[in-house]
């Protein structure tokens, strides 16, 4: 049970100095060019321009589970 607790301490006390030493490396945003930019505006642009057929139908399918009129039986064709 000792080395179990010992193992435990040990792996926890060192798990968090790398975390502590990996979240303080590479703070700086130097580099980042004009084209990095422009490739994070057109990946925005993709994004917003799915979500708005997304919005549109998720807009209708709520607007026809809550409608008030419902027709259960298809219209009559022909004869």
């Amino acid at each position: 049970m000792k080395t179990k607790l010992i193992k435990l301490t040990a792996a926890l006390t060192g798990a968090g100095a790398s975390s502590a030493y990996a979240a303080s490396s590479g703070v700086g945003g130097e580099g980042s060019g004009m084209l990095v930019w422009f490739l994070i505006g057109f990946g925005v642009m993709v994004i917003m321009l799915q979500a708005v057929p997304a919005l549109i139908m998720f807009v209708s399918m709520v607007k026809g589970l809550f409608s008030s009129h419902s027709e259960t039986h298809l219209p009559k064709v022909g004869r």
